[in-house]
């Protein structure tokens, strides 16, 4: 992948994630919870992804 579209990437992420930390704090969602739905996320990513032999 060249540089230049990697961090258009990295810039997509980011931006994305502070639209949702703003999106979740104008709507009330506690900070806690947003925390522990990401982390829940990635859990299960995690363990969608591994090979079951």
């Amino acid at each position: 992948m060249p540089l230049p579209h990697f961090l258009i990437l990295v810039l997509a992420v980011i931006l994305a994630a502070g639209l949702t930390i703003w999106a979740a704090s104008a709507v009330g969602v506690p900070m806690l919870a947003l925390g522990l739905v990401a982390l829940m996320a990635a859990a299960v990513a995690h363990l969608a992804m591994r090979e079951h032999h």
